[in-house]
């Protein structure tokens, strides 16, 4: 990657650049210091060197290395958005989306090296928004570790915006509410979560009613945190669990997974700075609980 300073940058050390101007993460920055190369006006630099109007930065990332997980499985993905910086992929349920103690082969990671592979990639996975392994819908991936740290800090300022939908169990008092209860582990699970008022960590759910049916809800929801199972949680929490959600109290029996989906992301595209929006359509197992949306 290659920049000219410009005027109101003139005096800043390249670590400083490179963190507040550039969104270079603390450890991408170790890792360019320690792996790879800092170049100012085509000589070799520390991150402690300063830069002037006019100068010419480039950084060579180190080679990216796969982890012994990441081996490529040959089976399809989804892709619903591709360029040079990003791609979409829209996961099925059933899969993980990366390699965990209990799912070591066929992950969507797995697969989308062998499509990096098939294309002349030379990267790893670097997942910005994760989905459950039984979640379905829209999954954000940064085609290298400089994209991966601009988004990822974009996440942590809640710059990516997702919409899921849910079958919930039960009619909601209210058409639209939200939901604020802290979430933490529970006790002796290293899986699940619950609304622990005392220790938990803030969590924020939007939601609106679409559709009322027979004893379930159609719901479209909105996170402002982004905790682990928080959909789950909550709902279950409030009595209105997700169908087919066997961890947290959903009714088994009409669909095999948690009723979940995540049918909409938005973000503002790292390089060209202009606002991605993405959708994916319902799954059909969950059109089945839904008269058909």
């Amino acid at each position: 990657m290659k920049w000219i300073i410009q005027e109101e940058q003139d005096g800043m050390l390249v670590r400083d650049y490179l963190m507040s101007v550039r969104a270079f993460s603390r450890s991408l920055v170790k890792t360019v210091k320690m792996e790879g190369q800092i170049l100012l006006n085509e000589h070799l630099v520390t991150v402690r060197s300063y830069v002037a109007e006019g100068d010419q930065l480039e950084v060579r990332f180190p080679p990216e290395q796969r982890g012994r997980h990441l081996q490529p499985v040959h089976k399809p993905i989804e892709i619903l958005y591709e360029d040079e910086e990003v791609i979409v992929l829209n996961k099925p349920a059933h899969l993980a989306t990366i390699p965990s103690i209990h799912n070591l082969e066929d992950t969507l990671a797995n697969r989308l090296m062998a499509y990096y592979d098939e294309i002349g990639i030379q990267s790893t996975a670097h997942i910005i928004t994760r989905l459950d392994r039984d979640t379905s819908g829209i999954v954000l991936v940064a085609k290298n570790r400089y994209i991966h740290s601009i988004l990822g800090r974009s996440q942590e300022n809640n710059g990516i915006h997702r919409t899921y939908i849910a079958v919930v169990e039960g009619r909601l008092n209210e058409r639209e509410g939200t939901i604020r209860y802290p979430i933490g582990r529970k006790p002796g699970s290293i899986i699940e979560r619950m609304v622990d008022l005392e220790e938990g960590k803030t969590a924020v759910t939007h939601y609106q009613v679409l559709q009322c049916m027979a004893g379930r809800s159609l719901i479209q929801v909105r996170l402002e945190t982004g905790r682990t199972h928080q959909v789950r949680v909550h709902f279950s929490y409030i009595g209105h669990p997700l169908l087919g959600d066997s961890l947290y109290g959903g009714m088994l029996g009409e669909i095999e997974r948690q009723a979940l989906h995540c049918c909409s992301i938005s973000f503002v595209h790292p390089t060209s700075k202009e606002i991605v929006e993405i959708e994916a359509g319902s799954p059909e197992d969950m059109k089945g609980l839904s008269g058909g949306l």
